[in-house]
């Protein structure tokens, strides 16, 4: 029997100014703060799937919590509460049209990419003769310019500081910003056992500085590896165990479905929705080292009201 899922909200409350659904999160604004609502929904191929995922919210929101709290000596983040397992209050900041994509391993779309000939991505040439989920000598950085609707686009430093995306000063901060996060991410991946292979990070401007804004280190936008058996499956050629979203995307091409035109999102049984609800929880607590413990969810509008 499916739990009861948060496919989407729509509430009014006192002082609010606006009000933005994304794929994923509900954005309520007020002055100079905002309060994100992270719902079921789930998104894949830059599709919203048919089917809430019981606690996914939770699970994102919870795991964002702990990685921002542990990294905020590292860069300054937006976050102020988490009044709710499914809410987050802080800072409104102007977004970055950009993603901070770094890869410590080919893999996911770098691999894709490399299968189907290119060398080259985001500007950085990529060597000869890899294999899939081979680890790169140093982490890379690909970043995607965001998208009003659709697909990010793969862009290259040099393309982000023409196009007069971000200043070079800005440009330096985001890569400083994206490796110290990586770093600290690795490391903790580490002491569970796990690999961080490739993630990403989302920034803002705030009173002129560069602030860490939405999630990190989630199944999300991350991928992560077991360590304890990757290297025997890389020299076998086998899929390497891992924790991420990568599962559901795979479930969706399996069915014929990529995101691209003419192509039918498959029906989610059951089934589906408790293995992808049940993965989500077993990441939860395998980069937390903490037991999953479900909030009720009917008093959202609630503790949000009381804490605003």
């Amino acid at each position: 029997m499916l739990a009861k899922a948060i496919s989407s909200t729509d509430y009014n409350f006192p002082n609010q100014k606006a009000v933005y659904h994304g794929k994923v999160r509900d954005v309520y604004f007020f002055e100079n703060k905002l309060a994100v609502i992270a719902t079921d929904r789930i998104s894949a191929f830059d599709h919203i799937l048919p089917e809430a995922i019981p606690y996914k919210g939770q699970v994102l929101n919870k795991i964002a919590a702990y990685f921002l709290e542990a990294t905020k000596e590292i860069v300054p983040n937006w976050v102020e509460n988490v009044p709710h397992a499914n809410v987050t209050v802080g800072k409104s900041c102007e977004p970055i049209r950009l993603e901070m994509v770094i890869r410590g391993y080919l893999t996911g779309h770098a691999w894709r990419t490399y299968k189907a000939g290119g060398r080259e991505l985001c500007g950085i040439t990529l060597p000869e003769g890899m294999k899939e989920n081979q680890k790169f000598e140093t982490p890379i950085i690909t970043p995607a310019a965001k998208a009003e609707e659709g697909h990010d686009i793969d862009i290259s430093k040099e393309d982000i500081l023409k196009q007069g995306i971000v200043s070079e000063e800005i440009w330096n901060t985001l890569e400083n910003y994206t490796k110290k996060l990586f770093t600290k991410g690795t490391e903790m991946a580490a002491e569970k056992g796990l690999i961080l292979v490739d993630t990403k990070y989302e920034f803002g401007m705030f009173n002129g500085k560069v602030i860490l804004i939405d999630e990190i280190h989630t199944p999300d936008s991350s991928r992560y590896f077991y360590a304890d058996t990757f290297q025997e499956n890389f020299e076998a050629g086998k899929t390497p165990k891992h924790l991420s979203k990568e599962f559901v995307r795979e479930w969706l091409m399996e069915n014929g479905f990529q995101g691209l035109e003419g192509q039918k999102m498959p029906e989610m049984n059951e089934d589906v929705v408790n293995m992808i609800t049940d993965r989500y929880i077993e990441l939860y607590e395998k980069v937390t080292g903490k037991t999953f413990e479900k909030q009720a969810i009917e008093d959202i509008e609630e503790k949000v009201i009381a804490v605003l």
